[in-house]
Parts: C-alpha cells; structure tokens; sequence
C-alpha cells in the first residue's frame, strides 16, 4: 500500500525529552509536516496528551443534540425523552 505524504503528519507529542533534537521525519525524501493536534477515527490527539478537546467535542455535540429534540419534539413524556436521550445522546458522550 502506497502512503500519501501529505496527509502524514509528526504530532509534536513525539518530541519528547530534555536532550530531543526536534528532529524532522521524512518520508519518501520529503519532510513531514509538524502539527499540535490531530483528529484521527474521531479522536483528537493533541501535544499535551490531555483529553480536554475531546471532552468539549463531546460535549458540544451531545449538547446540540439536546437543543435539535427540545426543539422538534412537542411531547413531554418521560419514557419518550429518556428513549430519545438513550438513543441520540449517549452515543456522543
């Protein structure tokens, strides 16, 4: 299988160490590109390997989901609302 250099990327998190030189990576004799965040089978993965801007991503999606059914769906029953939060909320969470 033939990679495509340009979508390779070095995520700045492997340069770790007091003594790294920052190395550059190369690939087919071309360099590959330095990035601080990547989203990759949608999971962002960041240079700081903190989980904050996956958690928001989540967050802003459920949240979304949440206003899309206040908005469209009249009923208040609650076996309705919590079969409606169990299908289409929790997935994102």
């Amino acid at each position: 299988m033939a990679f495509n250099v340009d979508k390779c990327k070095v995520i700045m998190v492997m340069h770790i160490g007091r003594k790294n030189l920052q190395s550059k990576y190369f690939m087919n004799n071309m360099e590959l590109e330095n990035t601080h965040e990547e989203k990759d089978l949608r999971i962002y993965i960041t240079n700081d390997l903190k989980w904050s801007k996956q958690c928001l991503h989540a967050y802003t999606k459920a949240n979304r989901t949440l206003g899309m059914i206040s908005r469209t769906i009249c009923t208040r029953d609650k076996r309705i609302l919590l079969n409606l939060h169990k299908t289409l909320v929790r997935p994102h969470l």
